[in-house]
């Protein structure tokens, strides 16, 4: 009894390195095929969801494969993460493991793509150290209440932020602390000022300007970004500030990737 659950367990052991080398392979496979299909400098991580794997790859479909790429380039921007969950996944094993060209089919995919604050900083001149953070319907309230606009309390601040920078004025260094909405139009991002407030570096008081200075500053964080197109033609449906990025992400389905083609979705 003993000789044979030690045989057992021994089998069990090979079976699940066999099941993780063979997952290993495929998303190798994978990650190649989304380098290419994505233009991609490096080869991107893909993790293909589930366990075991073989049950998955014998059917030749997957519920969900993640793909991730840092510091890809789209557009004006230089340090884009890429993030894209692809579900329903059909590919035969055989041909994902092939040297040949591979077709995966798509269900349906979310792609994700977060512009880091120094990508932004780039854009904003004079404006150094930014920080981009959430705000809530509290420090809506405060800003209001601190000699902000009325029109401050009507902000959703799922769709808004708090960018935070350093500039120099006659010499000297000050920290600015700006609420902006953050508006997508078409493939474009938008960061529309609506409150700016300076203040010494450090400072937990930056103090409400006067409106003819804020209309000054206003047009230095007014940007319209335009970051390209989504990964997979996913088309942008949110914006919002995340983990100190800006992120959109949107959805597609029926895709079709490989074959020499374009990714195609609906």
């Amino acid at each position: 009894m003993k000789r044979l659950v030690i045989a057992l367990l021994v089998l069990v052991g090979l079976l699940v390195a066999v099941d993780y080398g063979a997952a290993a392979a495929a998303e190798s496979a994978v990650s190649r095929q989304m380098r290419q299909q994505l233009g991609l400098a490096d080869d991107p991580s893909v993790r293909i969801n589930g366990f075991p794997f073989l049950t998955q790859a014998i059917s030749g479909d997957y519920s969900s494969v993640d793909v991730t790429a840092e510091r890809v380039r789209f557009g004006e921007l230089r340090e884009v993460e890429v993030r894209a969950q692809l579900r329903d996944v059909q590919a035969p094993l055989r041909e994902l493991l092939a040297s040949g060209a591979r077709t995966l089919r798509v269900g349906n995919a979310e792609g994700t793509i977060r512009i880091s604050a120094d990508d932004l900083a780039r854009l904003i001149a004079g404006v150094d150290k930014l920080r981009i953070e959430n705000i809530d319907d509290q420090a809506l309230e405060e800003a209001f209440q601190d000699g902000g606009s009325a029109s401050l309390t009507s902000i959703n601040p799922d769709s808004a932020a708090r960018l935070v920078g350093t500039t120099r004025v006659l010499g000297q260094e000050f920290e600015v602390a700006v609420i902006a909405v953050l508006e997508l139009s078409g493939q474009q991002i938008q960061v529309v000022p609506r409150d700016i407030r300076v203040g010494q570096p450090g400072s937990d008081d930056p103090q409400a300007l006067p409106p003819p200075v804020q209309t000054a500053l206003r047009a230095l964080f007014t940007l319209r970004v335009d970051p390209g197109t989504l990964p997979l033609e996913v088309t942008p449906t949110r914006l919002r500030a995340r983990d100190g990025t800006l992120e959109i992400s949107g959805f597609t389905s029926g895709l079709v990737l490989g074959s020499g083609s374009s990714a195609t979705g609906r």
